[in-house]
């Protein structure tokens, strides 16, 4: 008796080539596959705001990235003994303020140069769940900046009491989605975009919301994606859900995918989005990883110097057909000058 649903995805009708240019923008979810692709030389650009789950603040951040808007002073708040942005992660939060702006407006630039030749643009919605500023109630500290009535990104540990929690429209989601894609494709027409829905369960807002959430962002995207020949829908969501189906492949917090399902669906995700040629160079590239993370029992003998010269020749012939990809901290690592020593077995 079969326990188990096998899904395939369907394989995209245009696919990503290793040489091509991707941003990725959204949950945690979004920096794991990210993770992947760097790991496989991919070029890619991750997160300029830092992490990001609800659809409005996504929008606005690729917006601002389309604009190249810069931010002043005016943009942030004091709180918590440090400088934020109620627009991004809290990994921009410092002490000092120009610091704080200087980071924020340098990854802003990345952001714009990079998205203005991309060819794919993927996003990972996590919860149709928001957050709005609400100072309107109890005593607003001075130090708190912001339009009242305005999605943030990141509470940054600010009193709950200064926010109103709502579950976003389903129309509301689709049409910032829309607004930001037409906006895009005046700054980028040839831009790709991959929706994806993050795996990850926001059981803080209750099985039933969970759910809700979930559907109103899947709904949204579908009503985009099915009228449009470059937005593309991976579904990671119903890998995790749906095909493994199994608290086995959840953390111990039963929130978060673990590493067995991270893999299953990046599997699924090279199947079903990357072309051939790059899954050729993926292997060889995962190769050159193995040898690299290689652990030798005697780093002078003549075996390991033979096994350091390999792949030295390895990474240079792959260099040489691959000018795009930088190859130089594995060059360096197997002309180590361990394996120009005479020492022997």
């Amino acid at each position: 008796m079969n326990f188990h649903l096998d899904f395939t995805p369907k394989p995209f009708t245009t696919k990503i080539g290793h040489y091509q240019k991707l941003l990725l923008i959204g949950s945690c979810f979004t920096e794991n596959i990210g993770t992947k692709l760097k790991h496989h030389k991919f070029e890619v650009l991750e997160n300029p705001n830092g992490i990001l789950f609800n659809p409005i603040s996504i929008t606005k951040s690729v917006t601002s990235y389309i604009d190249n808007k810069k931010y002043t002073d005016k943009d942030l708040f004091y709180q918590n003994e440090c400088w934020n942005s109620w627009e991004h992660h809290s990994r921009f939060s410092h002490p000092d303020k120009d610091t704080c702006l200087k980071e924020i407006n340098q990854s802003q630039q990345q952001a714009h140069t990079f998205l203005k030749n991309a060819d794919w643009l993927m996003i990972t919605l996590g919860s149709a769940f928001a957050y709005t500023l609400n100072f309107a109630v109890g005593k607003t500290e001075k130090s708190l900046t912001g339009l009242d009535g305005e999605v943030v990104a990141n509470c940054h540990k600010v009193p709950t009491d200064k926010f109103n929690k709502k579950l976003l429209g389903l129309e509301e989601i689709a049409n910032a989605l829309q607004l930001m894609l037409d906006k895009l494709a005046v700054l980028n027409p040839s831009v790709k975009i991959i929706f994806t829905i993050s795996p990850v369960r926001h059981l803080r807002d209750g099985f039933v919301e969970n759910n809700r959430s979930k559907a109103r962002l899947i709904e949204a995207v579908h009503s985009l994606v099915d009228t449009k020949e470059n937005l593309f829908y991976f579904p990671a969501y119903e890998l995790v859900i749906d095909d493994l189906r199994d608290y086995r492949f959840y953390a111990e917090d039963m929130v978060h995918p673990n590493y067995a399902a991270t893999n299953y669906v990046w599997d699924k995700f090279v199947a079903t989005c990357i072309d051939e040629p790059a899954q050729k160079l993926m292997k060889e590239i995962n190769t050159i990883n193995a040898a690299k993370s290689h652990k030798p029992f005697n780093s002078t003998s003549q075996q390991h110097k033979k096994f350091l010269q390999l792949n030295l020749e390895r990474v240079n012939e792959l260099s040489k057909q691959h000018l795009y990809i930088n190859f130089e901290e594995e060059k360096k690592y197997f002309s180590s000058s361990d394996r120009n020593t005479d020492v022997t077995d």
